[in-house]
């Protein structure tokens, strides 16, 4: 299945300057946009409180998060525990509830009461089962540990395609890699979307998926260079782009449609995860063909790299 001609010619590399310079142009501008107007973090990271509500009959999640909403409570977080009858919320208290002293001590009694109050508006039989304050520390722990996972899993794409094919792969794949992530980064910082623990698992999800696409521009970048004789690398590079192009959109296309169904389908838990995703499909899309080859030809690549080392077997050497 095919959407382009596998022997197409068009002329990726031609517009090299453009697409590099509109890809520093975003990376710069997300910069700006994440240090200006910061990252919307949710309750995972910013802390609140935390609840434990048991029902004599079953519930419906949606049901709850819309009592929450008449009554004041937005962006409240509801997740089934396991069952129909319990479930869990996390929230900040509302401004004009005053349950912060001047010491910025939180007063759970009266934010348990609100909350059972509004609760009781819809559904006689909710009861309080336990409560708890989840800190800002915890949140900035869970900063701290995304962002080490995100460098573990940049640094170890490095490593393999440096083993894999050579170092300048491993550079053009890395850079292009911190690109998708700060435009994906500066886009959520943009609209203002909410920034929570299922966010950051897509934002390393983005990094998983954007590396797939590019290794395959890679494995037929090396093919190409191993079969030609007097091809120059800029026409590799370029045909290796054509040559791969139907499988990036379709790829793409179909992931994307996936992440659709999850956005409509999966409920407002999962929202932020499938719309981080689609960003970052379309980012990662575009980076493989518009960034990568170009970041490659300019840092040199050529068949010389890719040949397999023969000093140790003359014959081979003496092949084409």
């Amino acid at each position: 299945m095919e959407i382009f001609n596998h022997d197409s010619n068009i002329p990726f590399l031609g517009m090299r300057k453009f697409s590099i310079a509109i890809a520093l142009f975003l990376m710069v501008a997300s910069i700006g946009l994440i240090a200006t107007k910061g990252l919307n973090y949710a309750l995972d990271f910013t802390g609140g409180v935390s609840m434990v509500i048991d029902y004599d009959q079953s519930v419906e999640i949606a049901d709850v998060r819309a009592t929450l909403e008449k009554g004041g409570f937005d962006h409240a977080i509801v997740q089934s525990l396991g069952g129909t009858r319990e479930v869990a919320i996390r929230m900040q208290p509302k401004e004009d509830q005053k349950a912060v002293d001047a010491n910025g001590k939180v007063n759970l009694d009266l934010i348990s009461a609100d909350v059972l109050k509004t609760l009781h508006v819809a559904r006689a039989d909710a009861k309080l089962k336990s409560r708890e304050l989840v800190t800002a520390e915890v949140g900035a722990e869970l900063k701290s540990d995304g962002t080490v996972a995100a460098v573990f899993v940049i640094l170890g794409i490095m490593a393999y395609l440096w083993i894999r094919f050579e170092r300048r792969f491993a550079i053009a794949a890395v850079a292009t890699e911190i690109h998708d992530v700060l435009v994906t980064l500066g886009i959520l910082a943009l609209a203002q979307r909410e920034f929570d623990m299922t966010v950051l698992a897509s934002v390393l999800a983005v990094i998983g998926y954007s590396i797939n696409d590019k290794v395959v521009v890679f494995d037929r970048i090396r093919e190409l260079f191993r079969l030609a004789r007097k091809a120059e690398p800029e026409e590799i590079l370029n045909r290796s782009i054509n040559n791969t192009l139907s499988r990036t959109i379709i790829t793409s296309l179909f992931t994307a449609i996936t992440m659709g169904a999850l956005f409509f389908f999966g409920g407002t838990a999962v929202h932020g995860f499938a719309v981080t995703m689609l960003i970052g499909i379309v980012v990662g899309t575009l980076s493989s063909i518009f960034v990568a080859s170009p970041i490659l030809l300019w840092l040199g690549v050529s068949k010389k790299d890719l040949m397999p080392v023969t000093r140790e077997n003359p014959e081979l050497a003496r092949r084409p």
